[in-house]
């Protein structure tokens, strides 16, 4: 059986954007893609504006919270999304991917959810190419 791909999402306070991935991650890529997320400087706690976009999606956050990348153990990711446009110092592992994402913190509600609409489509993709590479790695019988 295939092992979804380890996937860490960071923003700078885990309030918003990654929050959002996380999630968006979960809802549309079980089995393929094992999320987290962390914020290299982490807010007290989720945006209340990240709470309502989400659940106009039918998406609760309630009970998440917001994480530190210090607490976070890399190695354990096959890959780490830096959703703030190149704000994580470079690391060799895991693969790092940068996504140049507004920080939707201080947008007016509006631009906040068209925001909240650009990630799922940026997970989306990913879970897509992910699954892609998952099939050609077992069809050439290699491990994952």
């Amino acid at each position: 059986m295939k092992r979804p791909h380890r996937v860490l999402f960071v923003c700078i306070g885990n309030s918003c954007r990654s929050q959002m991935a996380e999630a968006y991650a979960r809802v549309h890529g079980r089995g393929v893609i094992e999320p987290a997320s962390a914020g290299v400087y982490p807010a007290l706690q989720v945006a209340p504006d990240t709470l309502r976009a989400m659940a106009e999606k039918e998406i609760d956050l309630k009970s998440q919270f917001p994480k530190s990348i210090e607490h976070m153990d890399l190695s354990k990711f096959d890959l780490v999304v830096d959703m703030s446009g190149g704000l994580m110092d470079p690391i060799r592992k895991p693969r790092v991917l940068v996504w140049d994402v507004r920080d939707p913190i201080m947008l007016e509600y509006a631009e906040h959810r068209e925001v909240r609409d650009q990630i799922e489509g940026l997970v989306k993709d990913l879970i897509r190419e992910t699954g892609r590479k998952q099939r050609r790695m077992r069809v050439l019988g290699l491990k994952l």
